[in-house]
């Protein structure tokens, strides 16, 4: 079995920061790409920011600049640094990572179970 845990959600005023973090558990054999979705309400889920096991990374055109992904693969762990937040970044965050796990030959995506972000003063 294979999970992701997420946690660092909250809520945080216009200009301020939070940092996700999401961590991998279970029998691993080897993490490929990690990423970070977010949905707001009424909207269709968007990639926010991915980072392969090579540190190759990219984002999303509205958060490019203001937040940063990165990973310690030593602790199956990425996180997603956000600065300088807006109210348009108040969404549902979701981790994604596509895992071998020890028994199987292929990658399976798994998902985190969300956490709430919400930017208001």
């Amino acid at each position: 079995q294979v999970h992701l845990v997420e946690s660092g959600g909250g809520l945080v005023q216009p200009g301020g920061s939070l940092r996700l973090s999401c961590a991998a558990s279970g029998s691993i054999f080897s993490i490929n790409r990690m990423g970070w979705y977010r949905q707001a309400p009424g909207k269709q889920r968007e990639l926010v920011a991915a980072i392969t096991s090579d540190g190759s990374t990219n984002y999303s055109d509205s958060v490019r600049g203001r937040f940063t992904i990165s990973r310690d693969s030593a602790k199956n762990t990425a996180y997603l640094q956000m600065n300088n937040l807006i109210p348009e970044d108040t969404a549902v965050y979701s981790c994604n990572a596509n895992i071998r796990p020890r028994d199987k030959v292929y990658d399976y995506s798994y998902w985190g179970q969300g956490a709430q972000v919400t930017v208001s003063s």
